[in-house]
């Protein structure tokens, strides 16, 4: 038996859009049909974000510090827009080989932060407040830098990008989550189209099941061991 040896199939926003409107029983039939999918689409991907943390969302910035200054932007340059912020650790003689280390930075709150009566004293920052503001997140350490030679590298959740014009663009989720991107906006679909309101139920249920196939996938997985001798 002869197989294609291709594994190129990547549909574009409007191949998937298609499907989905297949999967509702209904036909794309004008631009605003396009339109308001585009828009499913953008909320569904914010949706996915609010539910928790998306492995090919997660990246790495690393901010140099200045000396005397205490607080900094996270990343907000597009695409790259942080969301939230995972771990952080301050870098010390960051390049040199034999003395380059990390330390752990301990997030405190919004309480913790304003209670520090000597916001600007100097040292070697050992906590971090993660200030998440509208449109912006600011990085706030304490003790401020006493060192330009130091970097804050921190893991952050990007914003997943909008869908964008035309539906021609590839939608910026894996492979392994393209099922539930199409049943989630085939479900979208219909809940705004009174002649597809039978299928909601059953678009639902598909919907769910296939995020949560995907959601299982996009986990870490760490090897483990078993040793004989059981439990003592």
């Amino acid at each position: 038996m002869a197989t294609s040896g291709a594994v190129t199939f990547s549909p574009d926003v409007g191949e998937i859009v298609e499907e989905a409107y297949e999967r509702a029983g209904l036909q794309m039939v004008s631009g605003y049909d396009l339109r308001t999918a585009r828009r499913s689409i953008d909320l569904i991907l914010m949706e996915w974000a609010n539910r928790g943390i998306n492995l090919w969302c997660v990246s790495e910035y690393t901010q140099p510090l200045t000396s005397g200054l205490g607080s900094y932007t996270a990343s907000n340059q597009s695409p790259n827009v942080a969301v939230s912020i995972l771990e952080a650790v301050l870098r010390t003689n960051p390049g040199n080989v034999s003395t380059q280390s990390d330390y752990d930075l301990s997030r405190i709150s919004r309480n913790t932060f304003l209670s520090i009566p000597s916001k600007l004293a100097k040292g070697r920052p050992t906590q971090i407040y993660v200030d998440r503001q509208q449109g912006e997140i600011k990085l706030n350490l304490w003790p401020v830098p006493n060192d330009s030679d130091q970097q804050l590298v921190y893991t952050y959740i990007r914003r997943m990008q909008d869908s964008g014009p035309g539906g021609t663009y590839d939608s910026d989720v894996p492979d392994r989550f393209w099922p539930a991107l199409v049943a989630g906006l085939a479900y979208n679909i219909a809940l705004k189209n009174p002649k597809a309101s039978q299928r909601v139920p059953l678009l639902k249920q598909i919907y769910d099941e296939q995020f949560q196939y995907a959601a299982e996938e996009d986990r870490e997985k760490s090897p483990f061991r078993l040793f004989p001798g059981g439990y003592n």
